[in-house]
């Protein structure tokens, strides 16, 4: 009977899994199916009267402890949610996690679920009634502070949505560790990653209402991988100094109105590669092209389509990354200079 049942060890552990899991209140059961619509709703610090319960959701926790005076978080049987009941005045607003990974690790982070929604009302309002002229600067994702706390602030519209998560190579691209928060009828989600580091690769998980999941890389990303990956990359705030001074101010003086124009209309893929047949940098455009430009008697260069786009032969056409140039010749700040 024993040998019996060591050789059906998986069906049991599944029924024993399930079994447990169906002792789990559905909300937390959302949460762990990552099909929670709004996961604030369970996630984080939820203060009742003088009592104070902290629930976190940690695939790579073995231990979770506040850092200011390392209570320890209970983990829920059978999951990887972790919750600390304690008093309201031991958890400030924004409160540091410490928690042990699976090879022995500490780290310290900030809590995602501790913030309020940060896009202003007003940016909304003006997007859904169609009328905001710079969606990019809110979509998208931006380095961002609150509270003192730097981090990383997502944003994405996805109106038919039932879950939407940010994924990338900081979380193991696992759509239950950040799902987002829904801004009710605007359709857009948003969510605050404190100490997110400028150049981690990210993607939206969007879960419909019927089930099905599927990863969008983000419309309004700033840089992407070099093709055939299409992961965005988070960018931190350009701290590019220009060097354009003397001719912004000639500009004044200048009666360009009048002056000659001979336009010369380049394709930078095609125009030249470097001696392994590779693409040259903005950097190296700058200086080459310009060159070459100037040398043939052109006085303007008109650039085919530069930003992001999966397929070399389309010359740019089959867009996919409208507010990042293409990383086919470098970073944001290569194509500055080029500009530059």
């Amino acid at each position: 009977m024993l040998t019996s049942c060591s050789l059906q060890g998986v069906p049991l552990k599944a029924g024993f899994l399930k079994f447990m899991k169906s002792k789990i209140p559905a909300a937390l059961r959302r949460i762990i199916d990552a099909s929670h619509h709004d996961p604030f709703e369970v996630l984080g610090r939820h203060v009742n009267g003088n009592d104070c319960r902290v629930r976190v959701f940690m695939p790579q926790a073995e231990k979770v402890a506040l850092e200011s005076d390392k209570q320890p978080f209970r983990r829920i049987e059978g999951t990887d949610l972790f919750e600390l009941e304690t008093t309201v005045d031991k958890v400030s607003d924004h409160y540091l996690l410490e928690w042990q990974d699976k090879s022995g690790s500490i780290q310290k982070t900030y809590d995602p679920y501790s913030f309020p929604p940060l896009l202003p009302e007003f940016d909304l309002h003006l997007f859904s009634e169609g009328k905001h002229r710079h969606a990019y600067r809110f979509f998208g994702a931006h380095p961002y502070e609150t509270a003192g706390i730097a981090g990383v602030l997502f944003a994405v519209w996805a109106p038919n949505a039932a879950r939407v998560s940010v994924v990338g190579n900081f979380n193991q691209w696992d759509g239950r560790v950040h799902p987002m928060r829904s801004r009710g009828g605007t359709g857009v989600w948003e969510l605050f990653i404190p100490a997110l580091d400028s150049g981690s690769l990210y993607k939206f998980e969007i879960r419909t209402q019927n089930g099905d999941i599927s990863l969008r890389t983000d419309p309004y990303g700033n840089h992407f991988q070099f093709r055939p990956e299409t992961a965005a990359i988070v960018v931190s705030d350009s701290d590019y100094e220009w060097a354009d001074g003397e001719w912004i101010g000639n500009r004044a003086t200048s009666n360009w109105q009048q002056e000659p124009m001979s336009i010369y209309e380049v394709h930078l893929g095609s125009w030249r590669r470097d001696d392994q047949g590779g693409f040259l940098n903005y950097r190296d455009l700058a200086h080459q092209l310009t060159e070459h430009v100037k040398r043939i008697g052109f006085t303007h260069i008109e650039l085919l389509p530069i930003t992001e786009h999966p397929l070399d032969g389309s010359w740019g056409y089959q867009t996919t990354g409208y507010f990042a140039p293409t990383s086919r010749f470098g970073t944001p700040d290569d194509f500055r200079y080029f500009i530059d």
